[in-house]
């Protein structure tokens, strides 16, 4: 438009000035003619050069102007919690002519400029800008949730680590990825140890309950709905249970067909409804975090989840200085990410380093198996003591820690996948939590054995320490292990083990139970422990021929202080003698039974245990 104005302009200068005087003078020869010619070509092109510089300066100040925004406007629509998204058909672009097309031209050799220059100067991306009005840091936002959903794995993970570092961006940029972000990268955050809280929105709100209707009497109809021919003699135990008295025995479902039930019937809003009313019970968020990483064990369940808000609930739990609580979530929350997880952790398999993603590679598996009436994470807590027990445990995990391989082992050997196994045991069937469950040693380390596979064990180097009966557990899975092909690797990966009072020969416990059974009813695991039972024996006999022939590393220990059973009976459950393997090095240690897993400091006997560790 300028060059056409300026044409115009030209055009009437050269009408409207005076008529040349023809000359009388012959002796002007062509040379003058050929002056005045040049002279002409000169200013024409003069003219020419200063219509194009004024058209290019023109051009550059409207684009200029087009891409300058109110920046009042800009902060206030950042701020917003929605994302506009302008897209335009492709059939409905329409051509605008000459000078459209021109300036359409002007602006790509613009983009492409600042994006040579971008590379060149500062080099922070790897793509080249879509737009000319945008400041560095959002270019990295959007380019990183492009990068995050790539083909490639490896750049995939790249960015949700970079994602996980940024901790300098503003609120909205942090909301942009919550917001547009796919569920795979949702929940590779989650399980990113540095990453933000603002990655994740909150949990939509949850459905009103009906009318003259309580979130328990809901939970009730919701197990009532389940099917009944599916379950065994212990799930219908609990369900029926649950119905008249509890509404917490949700957990021992886990047939899948269950969990399509239970997110069919609004169970995971039902969960997380439970989830806040129970905000001070630490025992049920537990069992409802139980049930959620059950459920994350059958994937077609997997974006049902991610829709009802679980992931950013999780993550909060997840960076709780509560060790069993953020445990629970770390299952949940690895059984959710198949990007980086290739095992499945089924109920009562717990991980307890590493429980975010780490570049960190793991070099072997360490696994704790707790015996009669323990538990995952109280059976390997330090040693209780009036003075540590006073003191928060959030102040330092170095004078008291809930679960010294989470946090000591974890710390001084970061190589390792610790995983600690949960299973349920009685003393007395007077007091079972089942009344139909008989499940016998071989039975448990069937069960046991079936988990471990599935969360990967046996892929590398294994040790394994125990506690109690749990160490009977670990040599009858060893032995059945041996007897199945597909279970070789366990026994090939197999370094070593630790055994914690275990009773190879059996148990005073036993006895004690036996002699007054018609007060206890010593359970099914107790009478197994008893001396004269020739299932311990043929146990006992055919594993010490097994590991001397592989040649275990195997290390015992052994307490030499009777144990209250209550507050009246003092026991010593396993004398020397049958804490005695017959094979591997036996350490007596001034503690009683409960205490001798529980060190009362760091380096109380840890030399011994971290030597056979590092074997």
């Amino acid at each position: 438009m300028s060059l056409g104005a300026y044409c115009v302009i030209c055009c009437r200068r050269i009408g409207t000035s005076a008529p040349r005087l023809r000359s009388h003078m012959p002796w002007r020869n062509s040379q003058n003619i050929r002056e005045y010619s040049s002279g002409n070509i000169i200013r024409l092109t003069g003219s020419l050069i200063l219509g194009g510089s004024l058209f290019l300066t023109y051009e550059v100040l409207a684009l200029k102007k087009s891409v300058t925004l109110d920046t009042q406007v800009v902060e206030r629509e950042k701020m917003k919690s929605y994302i506009y998204v302008h897209t335009v058909p492709a059939d409905k672009v329409e051509s605008h002519g000459l000078a459209w097309q021109a300036r359409k031209e002007l602006h790509k050799a613009v983009r492409k400029m600042l994006a040579a220059s971008a590379r060149v100067l500062r080099s922070p991306f790897s793509d080249s800008f879509s737009t000319v009005d945008i400041e560095d840091h959002d270019c990295a936002v959007w380019l990183l949730l492009r990068k995050s959903r790539e083909d490639t794995k490896a750049s995939r993970l790249e960015a949700v680590r970079e994602m996980s570092e940024a901790h300098h961006w503003h609120d909205y940029q942090y909301r942009i990825i919550a917001q547009a972000c796919d569920p795979r990268t949702l929940i590779g955050l989650a399980r990113s140890k540095e990453s933000d809280r603002r990655f994740f929105l909150p949990p939509p709100p949850l459905p009103s309950l009906k009318e003259d209707s309580s979130t328990e009497e809901e939970l009730r109809r919701l197990l009532a709905s389940l099917p009944q021919t599916e379950l065994d003699e212990c799930l219908q135990y609990f369900t029926s249970l649950a119905l008249s008295e509890s509404s917490q025995s949700l957990a021992a479902q886990k047939i899948p067909s269950h969990c399509d039930h239970i997110e069919a019937g609004g169970g995971l809003q039902l969960l997380q409804r439970l989830f806040r009313l129970h905000k001070d019970c630490p025992t049920v968020q537990r069992s409802i975090m139980r049930i959620i990483g059950n459920m994350a064990l059958n994937e077609r369940l997997h974006p049902a989840i991610v829709r009802s808000g679980w992931v950013s609930m999780l993550a909060d739990v997840l960076k709780s200085y509560h060790i069993m609580e953020a445990s629970h979530a770390a299952r949940a929350l690895a059984n959710l990410d198949r990007e980086t997880v290739c095992e499945k952790y089924e109920d009562g398999v717990y991980v307890l380093h590493p429980q975010c993603r780490t570049s960190q590679p793991i070099k072997a598996d360490v696994l704790f198996i707790h015996g009669l009436m323990g538990a995952a994470f109280k059976t390997w807590r330090q040693h209780d003591s009036e003075r540590v027990l006073t003191e928060s445990a959030e102040v330092d995990e170095n004078r008291y820690t809930t679960c010294w391989p989470k946090t000591w082992l974890a710390k001084d050997c970061p190589a390792l996948r610790i995983i600690s196994v949960e299973y349920d045991t009685s003393l007395s069937d007077w007091r079972a939590r089942c009344p139909m469950e008989r499940k016998s040693i071989a039975f448990r380390s069937n069960e046991l054995l079936s988990k471990l596979r599935a969360a990967g064990v046996g892929d590398r180097p294994v040790i394994w320490i125990s506690h109690s009966m749990g160490g009977l557990l670990v040599k009858k899975m060893l032995l059945e292990a041996s007897r199945n092909p597909e279970l070789s690797t366990i026994i090939n990966n197999t370094r070593g083990m630790i055994f914690y009072s275990v009773p190879h020969h059996g148990s005073r416990l036993a006895e004690y139970s036996v002699n007054i059974r018609y007060l206890l009813f010593p359970s099914l695991e107790v009478k197994e422990l008893s001396k004269d039972s020739p299932a311990l024996k043929a146990l006992h006999d055919d594993f010490v021929e097994f590991a001397k022939d592989k040649n275990f590393q195997v290390l015992n220990f052994v307490e030499t202080k009777p144990t209250f059973i209550g507050s009246m009976i003092k026991l010593h459950i396993v004398p020397v003698e049958s804490a005695d393997l017959g094979i591997g090095d036996l350490i007596p240690v001034d503690v009683n039974h409960l205490d001798i897993c529980k060190p009362k400091t760091k380096d109380a006997f840890f030399v011994s245990t971290y030597s056979t560790v590092h074997l």
